[in-house]
This record gives structure tokens, sequence and C-alpha cells, in this order.
């Protein structure tokens, strides 16, 4: 039996990568823009899930429709990738996939190379910095990682340790979480620790 892409299972792990814009040629290819700088994982894996931009079904606890893709051919195309999919045999089929989002299992990411990180593993990592008596301090939990062009910026919202140890996050007067950037780069960065969350840096932790 052919398989339904209609209801194969969901991946639990999918990260989305970025996002269908456009048609590209007359043969059924697609325009991806991709969400960040490490776009390679598009252009290294084989299928790719399509994600509706509006749910199937209404309610609040509805989840996006997704189909599974097999990627036939791709290549960069300026900042954005054209890829060839096997659900898109001619334009009109690739116009249809206009909006929806590209996503991608964890688990079938290329491994880095040493000393390189994707940044889906940054985020949720406690960032530490030194404090004014040079002891290493909790500065705050990644949210986000940015490419400002010369580099990658993590997005920290600052914190605190409870009692327990747990982060909590440090509020303005507005009760408005704190953020700091730090610049992801070796000259800042000195070790990561994946399986720990953790991330230790010569950042000032009053900066």
């Amino acid at each position: 039996m052919p398989e339904d892409r209609h209801s194969a299972t969901v991946p639990p792990d999918l990260i989305e990568l970025g996002r269908i814009v456009a048609a590209y040629g007359i043969r059924g290819w697609v325009k991806v823009q991709p969400h960040s700088a490490q776009a390679d994982v598009l252009l290294d894996t084989a299928s790719w899930w399509l994600k509706a931009p509006v749910p199937v079904h209404g309610g609040a606890g509805a989840l996006p429709y997704a189909r599974h893709a097999r990627v036939q051919a791709s290549r960069p195309q300026g900042a954005a990738i054209v890829a060839q999919l096997d659900l898109s045999p001619d334009r009109n089929a690739a116009e249809s996939f206009k909006g929806h989002t590209v996503w991608v299992p964890r688990s079938e990411f290329p491994a880095p190379e040493d000393d390189e990180y994707y940044w889906i593993d940054l985020i949720g990592c406690s960032l530490y910095g030194v404090a004014e008596d040079g002891a290493s301090a909790l500065i705050g939990v990644v949210q986000d990682v940015a490419d400002n062009g010369a580099h990658a910026l993590l997005r920290v919202e600052r914190a605190g340790l409870d009692a327990q140890g747990a982060p909590v996050p440090v509020l303005d007067a507005k009760g408005r979480p704190l953020e700091v950037l730090v610049p992801f780069v070796a000259a800042h960065i000195g070790a990561v620790d994946l399986a720990a969350k953790r991330i230790d840096s010569d950042w000032p932790l009053d900066f």
C-alpha cells in the first residue's frame, strides 16, 4: 500500500527550520526561506515535514497539519534554498505549499563538527559568567540564538537561583524579564556542556 502522508506518525522531535515562500520554476520546485544561518540541515536531510499555516481542525488544542515530503533535490539560491519534493510534481502543486513551515526531526540532524553546535541545542542552557570576586555565577538561561552577520548572539534571560538551585527569572520594575545579549565566540565562551545544559563564559555578571 502507498504511504498515507496524511496519517503518518509525526516525529515528536521536529524542529522548525524554515518556511516555503514561493514556487520556483515550472517543474514543481519550492523556495524556502531558512530561519537561521544553520540552514545546511535542510540541504543535508533527505526528508522534511511540512506544516500548513492553519490547523486542519478547529479548537485551541489543534495541531498544524503536517505532511511528510521526500527531498529529491535541493540547492542554495542566494539566502534561500530551492528544493524539488515528491509532493509537488508541478508548479501548481508547489504553489499550494506556499506558507507551509518546514520541519526536520532533531534526531536526523547530521552530526556537527567538533566545537560546533546546533543553535537549537543551545536554547535552554544555563549561561554562567564571572562575578566581581572572580567566581563563576549564573547569568541566566538562553532563550534564543541570533546571527548579527559576524557571529552568533545568545539572547539570555537573566536569572538567579532559588533555594533548590533552579533558575528564577530576574524582572525589571514593570515585571518584565531582563535580558542580555552575549556573543557566542571563542573569545568569551569557555565550555559548552550540552548534557548538563550549561555554558561557561568570561562574560561579566553585571554587564
